[in-house]
Formats: C-alpha cells, structure tokens, sequence
C-alpha cells in the first residue's frame, strides 16, 4: 500500500488523463454540465479515499461506476427537480464526429440533447453507457445493478423513444439527402 507523495501523484495523473472523458459521461448522463460535474467530483472524492484498493484493478470503471451510482442516486433523492431542455452551455458533450457544416453538429447535439432529456434516468443511463460508453449489455446491466433482461429491455423502449421523436429522423433523412 503507498502512502504520501507517491499515492498522491499516481491519483493526480489518474485524474488528469480520465477526468474529462468522466465529465463527458456525467453530461450524458444528466443533460447538465454543473451537475455532471458535481457528480464527477463526488465520485473522484470517493475513489480517493479507496485509491489503494481501487488503483491496482480497473479505477476508470471504479470511478466511471461511481458516476452513474451518484447520478441515480441523486435522481432518486430529489424528484421534484427541474429537468433541462438543453441550453448552449449544456450542447458541447466532447469531441463528435466532424461535419462539412459546423451549424448541422450545433443542429445535431441540440436535438439530440432535447431527446435525450425525453428518457426516463434509467433508459439515459442504459443508453449512454451502451452506445457513448461502448458497454456490453452484461456490463451495462452489472453498472445499472440490473438485469441483462432489463437492460435489453431498457435499452429497446429507449431506442423506440428516440426513433420516434421527429426531429431527430429529420435531421438525419435531410443528413443523407
């Protein structure tokens, strides 16, 4: 177990090289930049109390894990919230991928963001970890606490949500016109 400095500096690069991907996973998650990165700071602070148990197996899916605990959990703690609709200082998710018209990616995330917040927090979750996050349905569901059914559930109830919602098969029929 290392102590001190050492421990200190192994946390600090750890921090340094995933925080942003962490903030992006939090904003997905959430719709909200401040809050996606309360969460991230709250999960950061939890996985440095344990960094000496934590950063010998997999610290990016301890704290990435943490994330999506602390955003359910905050969900469930306070219902009455007010969601967001999406602002633009709530659009800029991270690197997408490049479009020949920079006002079509500004189009894109703000619909994507509106449908996003249609979701329920379980389906955002199963969504974001699935297709942002790359996640298995086995690994979704061992995150979300769920089971491998549920996800499958989750994840196609979701889908049809966003399949469904017009602007967004508008923005991307006009896309391939």
């Amino acid at each position: 177990m290392r102590q001190g400095a050492g421990r200190d500096e192994d946390f600090t690069a750890f921090v340094l090289a995933r925080s942003a991907r962490l903030v992006h996973i939090a904003r997905m998650l959430c719709g909200d930049a401040g809050l996606a990165e309360d969460l991230v700071q709250t999960a950061l602070e939890k996985a440095y109390l344990r960094w000496d148990r934590i950063e010998l197996g997999d610290p990016f899916g301890y704290v990435r894990q943490a994330v999506v605990n602390q955003h359910l959990s905050w969900l469930r703690r306070k219902p009455w919230r007010e969601r967001p609709i999406g602002t633009t200082t709530d659009l800029e998710f991270g690197p997408i991928a490049q479009v020949a018209d920079p006002a079509l990616g500004v189009q894109r995330r703000v619909v994507l963001t509106s449908a996003l917040n249609q979701l329920t927090r379980r389906e955002r979750a199963a969504v974001v970890l699935r297709f942002v996050e790359d996640l298995s349905e086995a690994e979704t569901a061992a995150i979300l606490g769920v089971a491998l059914g549920t996800v499958k559930s989750t994840t196609s109830r979701a889908l049809a949500k966003l399949r469904a919602t017009p602007e967004l098969a508008d923005l991307y029929v006009e896309e391939r016109a």
